[in-house]
């Protein structure tokens, strides 16, 4: 029976180390750290190794929060094939204005390689599995 104890406990400990994919919040910083820094490029030039998408939102915006779960779903069912990245444009309208942003939600889809496509407005999950799958070359 200890030992029954000990492997579900062991068990149970690592499942708690093992955390899926989180989707991260970007201030200027670590955008520019993680993303792209406007402010030394002229050119686009992703900082990251890894997929990623950037979810230009606000909190007053409906077809933001339409969208936000689906993200939160895909960040935990890609793991960590890809980043999922959210920009608060009433925060950080600097990060916005950099890419010319007139409306939201707007969305970078990058791949691995750093090239990118932006995208606007509202997309149900399928359309984002279909950018990720294709566009950005990343299967589950």
């Amino acid at each position: 029976m200890k030992k029954l104890t000990f492997i579900i406990s062991l068990i149970f400990a690592v499942s708690l180390s093992i955390k899926a994919q989180q989707v991260e919040h970007l201030d200027v910083q670590t955008f520019k750290e993680k993303v792209f820094d406007y402010t030394k490029h002229n050119k686009w030039k992703y900082e990251g190794s890894k997929p990623a998408i950037v979810d230009f939102y606000a909190d007053w915006c409906r077809p933001c929060k339409y969208v936000s779960p689906f993200l939160e779903e895909l960040a935990e069912e890609y793991g960590d094939k890809i980043k999922i990245y959210k920009v608060n444009t009433d925060q950080n309208a600097e990060v916005a204005r950099a890419f010319k942003l007139r409306g939201i939600p707007a969305f970078l889809f990058i791949r691995a390689d750093g090239k990118m496509k932006k995208k606007i407005g509202a997309m149900n999950k399928a359309t984002f599995e279909h950018e990720i799958n294709n566009y950005m070359q990343v299967q589950k």
